[in-house]
């Protein structure tokens, strides 16, 4: 049995949120599952962008700081960091309030600059990573993500965490070498497997809906998820949405590859009643992915019914971040006459769906993803 601890928690005043973590580290059995005094520990928070703590683009600081003292009372030392895709750590770490924390408890940020090629014989999609140096030379990481929406993986929580453990300049690659989301979800599978996390904490206080993971809407949810199986809670996270767990490419990866559980038969919840926390109006794709495929009739059913990302011309300050993220080569955005004074336009033939450009987008909402026609009347049909 798998077990998730699920700890009400309906604000980010400090003291409320210690309790809540301290309570949920309990209803596991304690630290010293976890951690052993005297080691060294790396934290991996989610810092996607320098976005404020209140847009809930990224972890809340209330709640690093409570996961970093209970482990600090425990006899660790910690450092932190991830890699964001288009900023510096540093930019979003102050953006988001998790440097100020650091500084006050002496958390060094960790390299993630500096990649480090890692063989992993185990993995069924990549057996080769680049990994940033300071998660492999830590003993043991930490994860404490965001609960997201995610347009290419439903949602983004505890398994995609992860992806933030590779240079932020590499991350562009790998979109482009595995443009399917079922591939892209088994290759974020075993990079949890490679690294492998001992304890997640989701902060789920404050979570995003709609246009997520980066421009979408803070939606209370008053909950943190605890488990030291990133599976089992991202799938107890999906439950509360009403989102079909098997339906997130990473967890139905995540089960079959041994990353964890998603059956509810197997998981153990511990703490307060899952049903207080339901919110099944919670704007969020509830249809399956569907593969990318490159050629012939495939490729145009996938552009007939997948969702593509689309520049609103009024909220674009032609920043050109989406053209520089875009993976696909050649890639499927330009700048209209080779100049600046209008935003970017899309080749939708070349567009592989990854969905980059609007994860990356630093203008809130200026890129959102669009329905088909088609997709729109086949709806009902697809769930």
């Amino acid at each position: 049995m798998s077990k998730v601890a699920v700890v009400r928690c309906t604000n980010y005043e400090y003291a409320e949120v210690r309790r809540a973590v301290e309570r949920g580290v309990l209803l596991l059995g304690g630290t010293e599952l976890f951690v052993q005094r005297g080691e060294h520990l790396l934290l991996k928070p989610n810092l996607l962008s320098a976005t404020a703590p209140e847009k809930c683009v990224t972890t809340h600081p209330a709640v690093f700081k409570a996961v970093a003292e209970v482990l600090l009372s425990a006899g660790v030392s910690l450092s932190y960091g991830d890699s964001p895709a288009f900023v510096s750590m540093q930019s979003a770490a102050r953006k988001s309030g998790i440097a100020r924390v650091a500084e006050e408890l002496g958390i060094a940020p960790a390299d993630f600059k500096t990649g480090v090629d890692i063989y992993f014989d185990e993995g069924r999609q990549n057996r080769k990573f680049v990994i940033a140096g300071d998660v492999l030379k830590s003993i043991g990481i930490i994860s404490i993500p965001k609960f997201k929406t995610h347009g290419l993986e439903r949602i983004t929580g505890c398994i995609k965490n992860q992806f933030g453990c590779i240079p932020g300049i590499l991350k562009g690659e790998y979109h482009v070498k595995i443009p399917d989301a079922n591939d892209f979800a088994r290759m974020l599978v075993d990079l949890n497997r490679l690294v492998h996390p001992r304890l997640y904490v989701l902060d789920a206080i404050r979570a995003m809906e709609g246009n997520g993971p980066n421009s979408g809407t803070p939606r209370q949810m008053n909950m943190l998820l605890l488990s030291d199986d990133p599976v089992a809670l991202d799938a107890t996270a999906c439950r509360t949405i009403a989102l079909n767990p098997e339906y997130v490419p990473t967890i139905r990866y995540g089960s079959e590859c041994g990353l964890g559980t998603y059956d509810e038969a197997d998981i153990e919840l511990a703490g307060d009643p899952l049903d207080e926390f339901r919110t099944e109006d919670f704007d969020v794709d509830r249809t399956p992915v569907t593969p990318y495929r490159a050629t012939g009739l495939t490729r145009f059913i996938s552009n007939t019914v997948v969702p593509k990302p689309l520049i609103l011309k009024e909220r674009c300050v032609r920043c050109g971040v989406c053209i520089d993220m875009c993976p696909a080569r050649p890639k499927a955005l330009h700048w209209v006459d080779g100049g600046h004074s209008h935003p970017p336009a899309y080749n939708y033939h070349k567009c592989i769906r990854r969905y980059c450009c609007q994860e990356v987008c630093p203008q809130q909402s200026a890129i959102i993803l669009k329905l088909p026609l088609m997709r729109s009347l086949l709806g009902p049909l697809l769930t």
